[in-house]
């Protein structure tokens, strides 16, 4: 019966140094990145000695991501774009890895405040002005402009609810569940609609090993730190 490794790489801050020798040195299957890159190039420039080694990459956006045109599009913008596991489900050896990638923010959705503002980006594209600090961004290659850069890694109850119709076996996200004192009941409740067995979530810096419930495990990865978890065929 052969495992199967995955890598969780906690925020990077700029700070890939640690987790490309982890990979290097393991190998494992895949390495997914839990947001908050602050890349000064792009990432499969950041990440190519990992790529070269045959480990695939797999990230999802943090909310400092959208903080600086440069940051987001080494990220989203190119070849590296493709292997962003936001919103989707992968299969990675037969293990099923859902991905929910940025933040809450009050302006969208803070679930723990009551109703969402907006449910859709499309509501809140409609409602964006079109000039001004606030208004509608236009990304490289963009032929229109778009949402803000900040809402791009901003979470909409959409992507939730696209999720949580899917099934899974593992949940990485940027925000935390209920283990973490600053998490939120929504990801355990996607987790549980998910069906997985382990969370893995980065954000807060802060290693540790949690459960929602009795059922789901909970680990938090701290600052461009490493967490390696094997899964039996």
């Amino acid at each position: 019966m052969k495992a199967s490794k995955l890598m969780f790489a906690g925020d990077p801050h700029g700070n890939f140094k640690s987790i490309i020798r982890d990979a290097l040195q393991i190998k494992p299957d895949a390495l997914i990145t839990l947001g908050d890159h602050d890349l000064e190039r792009p990432l499969i420039e950041e990440l190519s000695e990992v790529l070269d080694a045959g480990v695939r990459v797999y990230w999802i956006p943090g909310n400092h991501d959208g903080d600086m045109e440069l940051w987001y599009c080494n990220l989203f913008c190119g070849p590296s774009g493709l292997w962003n596991l936001h919103g989707r489900v992968i299969n990675i050896n037969g293990i099923r890895v859902a991905g929910l990638g940025g933040v809450f923010r009050e302006k969208v959705w803070f679930p723990e405040l009551g109703e969402p503002k907006f449910r859709r980006r499309s509501h809140m594209l409609f409602a964006t002005p079109n000039k001004g600090h606030q208004g509608k961004w236009r990304a490289p290659g963009e032929i229109e402009p778009g949402l803000p850069m900040k809402h791009r890694v901003t979470i909409f109850p959409e992507d939730v609810e696209r999720l949580s119709r899917c099934v899974a076996d593992v949940l990485v996200c940027h925000e935390a569940p209920t283990s973490h004192k600053y998490g939120f009941s929504v990801i355990d409740e996607l987790a549980r609609s998910l069906g997985v067995k382990l969370i893995v979530h980065g954000h807060h810096h802060c290693s540790y090993a949690g459960s929602v419930g009795n059922e789901i495990q909970v680990i938090g990865v701290g600052l461009a730190e490493t967490y390696l978890h094997e899964f039996m065929g």
